[in-house]
C-alpha cells in the first residue's frame, strides 16, 4: 500500500505541474493579445469544484487595474436557493479554480469553441479569441505545447547539471550479453560484447541499443576476444524484441551472490555471499538472468496447477561454495523471490556537466527522446502496439517505489514530451486540431463554419475519450492477468 501511495503521489505531482504549465502557455499568449480568459482550472470540475476565486485579489496584489467587462444579469437567491431578484453586476477578471477530478485542467478562452464552450453568441466583441488575427490565434493554441516542450528540455538540462549521466559503456561489459533463441538464430552468441553498427557505436544498455539493433544490417561484436560481424535484416520489430520473454538481449551477470536479505528463502536455505548458483530444479544456470528464467518457469507451472502452488514453490538449488559443490532446498515467496542480490561486476561511469554545458546537452537529449518516441508511434497501429497502450495505472507504475528525485524528474520530463506531442496531433478537441483548422484558414483565407467546428469538437472529444478508455482498460486487463 505504501508503494502504491508513493507512486500515486509522484504521478499526481508530475501531471499537475505539467498540466498547470501547459494551460499557462495558453493563458500567457491569450493575455498578451488581450483575449479574455473566463476560467483557469487545475483539474476538471464537473458539477462542482473544490476552490474558486475571481482574480480581483491577484490584481490588487500586483497593483493592476480591474479588468472590467460588460455587465450581465445575475440571479440572487435566498438561503433556500429560491431566486429573489435579478440584478446587474460587473464581471471582473478570470476565475481561478481547483476541480475535484485530477485528470488534467483547462483554460476557458472567451470566443473559442472547445470542450468548455461549444456555442458562441452571434454578437462579437474585440476581446474574443475568434476576432483576433490568425497568427495570434495560432500562437495561443501552440502556447501549451511550446511550454511543455521547452520545460522538458530545461528539466533534462538540469538533470544533467545536477546528477550528470551515469551508465556502464556497453563495450566495457566484458561478460557480454546473453540472447534469446530468436537472437541466437540471427547469429548472436551468449557472451558477445556489442561494439557498433553501421550507424554508430553503442553507448549504454537501454532502449536506444535495441532501436539500433532493429535498424542495423551489420553489428560488430567482440566474441571470445576476437572481432566478429553479425548480419541482420535491418527491419527487426522493436516491440517484439523488447516484449519477448526472455527479452532479445540482456546484460550477462554471473549467478554469484553478493548479499542475502534477512528472513528470506535464500537465508533459510543457507545461501551465503560468494556462492555461485549452478542449477535450479536440475536446470543449469550460468547467469543471474537464467536464474530469473527458472523462477519464471516455476510461476508458469503454478498457473497450470494452482492447487499445488506450495509444492511447486519448493525448489532445489545446486551451488558452488569454494571448491565444494552443494545442494539445498528453498521455498520461494508467494511472488517467487529467493531474496538475494547478485554480485555487481561493473563500475558505472559518470559524466558530469557544467551549467552552460548542460543546456545544449539537455536540448540534444530531449530532442532525441522526442524523435525516438515519434518513431516508435508506428507500432501503435499494430495489434501488439494497441495492447501496449497504457493508461494512468501504467504511467504511474513507471515512477520509482521509493522517493527518488532523479527518477522523478526524468519521468516528469518524459511525460512533458509526451503531453506536448499528443496535444499537437491533428485531432479536433486537442490543440493540434485547432492548429490544423487555423492553418487551413491561413492557406484558404476562409474560416471553417461554427457548425463544422462544433461537430469536429464532438468527434475529436469522442476519439480522445475512446483512446483513454482503451488505454485504461488495458491497465485493468493487465492487472487481472489477461494481458
Amino acid at each position: 500500500m505504501e508503494i502504491f501511495l508513493i507512486k500515486t503521489l509522484q504521478f499526481l505531482m508530475a501531471i499537475s505541474l505539467l498540466v498547470l504549465l501547459h494551460e499557462m502557455g495558453h493563458f500567457f499568449f491569450a493575455k498578451l493579445f488581450k483575449v479574455r480568459v473566463n476560467k483557469f482550472y487545475l483539474f476538471f470540475n464537473p458539477k462542482f469544484h473544490i476552490l474558486s476565486t475571481y482574480d480581483t485579489w491577484v490584481r490588487r496584489l500586483l497593483k493592476l487595474k480591474p479588468e472590467v467587462v460588460p455587465s450581465k444579469e445575475v440571479e440572487e437567491t435566498d438561503d433556500k436557493g429560491k431566486v429573489t431578484k435579478t440584478v446587474v453586476k460587473d464581471y471582473v477578471g478570470t476565475e481561478y479554480g481547483l476541480g475535484w477530478l485530477p485528470l488534467g485542467g483547462y483554460c476557458a478562452i472567451d470566443g473559442m469553441i472547445d470542450e468548455t464552450n461549444q456555442k458562441l453568441s452571434e454578437e462579437t466583441h474585440p476581446w474574443e479569441f475568434r476576432v483576433k488575427p490568425t497568427w495570434q490565434r495560432l500562437l495561443i493554441m501552440v502556447g501549451g505545447v511550446l511550454v511543455n516542450f521547452v520545460l522538458a528540455l530545461f528539466i533534462y538540462a538540469m538533470i544533467l547539471f545536477t546528477w550528470g549521466e551515469t551508465y556502464v559503456p556497453v563495450q566495457q561489459m566484458t561478460e557480454g550479453l546473453e540472447f534469446n533463441e530468436y537472437a541466437r538464430q540471427l547469429g548472436f552468441q551468449d557472451g558477445d560484447v556489442l561494439l557498433s553498427t553501421e550507424n554508430g557505436d553503442f553507448k549504454k544498455f537501454d532502449a536506444d541499443l535495441f532501436r539500433m539493433l532493429s535498424e542495423a544490417h551489420e553489428v560488430n561484436v567482440l566474441r571470445q576476444g576476437k572481432p566478429a560481424v553479425v548480419s541482420l535484416p535491418g527491419d527487426l520489430n522493436l516491440l517484439d524484441m523488447i516484449k519477448s520473454e526472455p527479452v532479445f538481449a540482456r546484460v550477462r551477470i554471473p549467478a554469484v551472490i553478493d548479499s542475502v536479505l534477512p528472513g528470506t528463502p535464500a537465508e533459510k536455505a543457507g545461501l551465503r555471499k560468494g556462492d555461485r548458483l549452478l542449477s535450479i530444479n536440475g536446470h543449469e544456470v550460468a547467469s543471474f538472468g537464467q536464474v530469473t528464467d527458472q523462477l519464471a518457469a516455476v510461476g508458469d507451472r503454478i498457473k497450470e496447477m494452482p492447487a499445488d502452488s506450495l509444492t511447486i514453490r519448493r525448489i532445489s538449488i545446486g551451488l558452488l561454495r569454494g571448491a565444494d559443490t552443494l545442494t539445498t532446498q528453498a521455498t520461494l515467496t508467494a511472488d517467487l523471490k529467493l531474496g538475494f542480490a547478485p554480485k555487481q561486476i561493473y563500475t558505472p561511469y559518470t559524466r558530469e556537466y557544467g551549467f552552460w554545458e548542460s543546456l545544449p546537452a539537455g536540448v540534444g537529449y530531449g530532442w532525441h527522446v522526442l524523435a525516438s518516441y515519434v518513431d516508435d508511434m508506428k507500432y501503435l497501429f499494430s495489434a501488439d502496439g494497441a495492447k501496449s497502450l497504457g493508461g494512468f495505472g501504467a504511467i504511474g507504475s513507471l515512477f520509482p517505489d521509493t522517493w527518488d528525485w532523479h527518477r522523478f524528474w526524468l519521468m516528469t520530463a518524459f511525460l512533458s514530451i509526451i503531453l506536448a506531442f499528443m496535444n499537437i496531433l491533428p485531432i479536433p478537441a486537442l490543440d493540434g486540431g485547432h492548429v490544423l483548422f487555423l492553418l487551413y484558414e491561413m492557406v484558404t483565407g476562409r474560416k471553417p463554419s461554427e457548425t463544422f467546428m462544433v461537430r469536429a469538437e464532438y468527434i475529436g472529444f469522442g476519439i480522445v475519450v475512446l483512446l483513454m478508455v482503451v488505454a485504461n482498460l488495458n491497465d485493468i486487463l493487465r492487472w487481472l492477468g489477461y494481458m
